[in-house]
């Protein structure tokens, strides 16, 4: 088990450092991505405040939610208004793309290297800038899939298609540019059709989100090949220059992401781990003379860089 050191915030510093990562990633042989829910919140996707208040403030006013996730895991009496909440929340948060262009940045400093992305996110952002899609893995799943609730199978659902039927069915209207508007004078309805509702082709059961929450996480064939070259990335490079990087990640689930990177880094002596993170950074002594905590927007930082 690595002991912590805490790192503190110096603005005066971020120009060497911001310096410091445009070196390494040049001298690097390969970099390795790893991306938690702070980068989608740099790049604009929030779940409360005036984002929240703009797509779902029926559902707050009927309620009392304040953000995104409580509505989420609300038990409503229905599934037409359960799909009325998810289909919105989906749709503005899968399809829609990412406020300020904080991913198209990043995949800039890396389109010309060998690298991977190792992502706790679900929101497809990395795809929508560019990033080869076959260079990710998603592992806690995606807001673009469904799966049998059971599950019965190992299989999973695109749901673009059924999402869109559902935000129309309940007045919104799909802009060219993806833009949601409510025709004036129009009121919006917090319920769906009752043929609307997904249900597993193969047992009948409503179908729901491809997202680990529990043991029913459904990891089908395509999360199986993701993680198939993300192994196969690791080994490749095993003993080289390779740079973990390691973006808006905090300790919900740091067995995923923080601690692989810590660990992969002392294994090889060639390595280096950097860490972006606005808020409070911990670092691994054993690691710490190749390891760099910038305590800055992820936005600014790579922008910078």
């Amino acid at each position: 088990m690595f002991s912590k050191i805490w790192t503190t915030k110096s603005t005066g510093v971020f120009s060497a450092q911001a310096e410091q990562l445009r070196q390494l990633l040049a001298d690097a042989d390969a970099v390795v991505l790893g991306a938690g829910a702070g980068l989608s919140t740099s790049a604009g996707f929030v779940y409360d405040g005036a984002r929240f208040r703009q797509y779902f403030a029926d559902f707050a006013a009927k309620y009392g939610f304040a953000d995104m996730y409580s509505g989420g895991f609300y038990p409503y009496a229905t599934l037409e208004e359960h799909w009325a909440y998810w289909s919105r929340y989906i749709y503005i948060n899968r399809y829609q793309n990412a406020p300020k262009p904080v991913y198209n940045d990043l995949f800039r400093l890396v389109k010309d290297k060998d690298y991977f992305v190792l992502t706790t996110n679900v929101d497809h952002c990395f795809q929508k800038a560019g990033f080869d899609k076959k260079r990710l893995f998603y592992t806690q799943g995606d807001y673009g899939l469904f799966q049998c609730a059971e599950p019965c199978c190992p299989e999973t659902f695109d749901n673009e298609a059924l999402v869109r039927r559902m935000v129309e069915a309940q007045g919104y209207t799909i802009a060219p540019d993806g833009s949601l508007t409510v025709p004036q004078g129009a009121a919006l309805k917090m319920r769906i059709p009752a043929e609307l509702v997904p249900r597993c082709p193969h047992c009948g059961r409503p179908l729901t989100m491809n997202l680990r929450a529990d043991n029913t996480f459904v990891e089908d064939e395509g999360w199986h090949r993701a993680a198939g070259r993300y192994s196969d990335f690791l080994r490749r490079h095993e003993g080289q220059k390779i740079l973990f990087l390691e973006l808006g990640v905090g300790y919900n689930t740091p067995g995923i992401i923080k601690y692989p990177f810590w660990r992969m880094t002392a294994q090889n002596p060639q390595a280096f781990y950097v860490c972006i993170n606005p808020g409070p950074a911990q670092l691994p002594p054993e690691i710490a003379p190749r390891a760099l905590c910038i305590r800055k927007d992820i936005g600014a930082v790579v922008k910078e860089v």
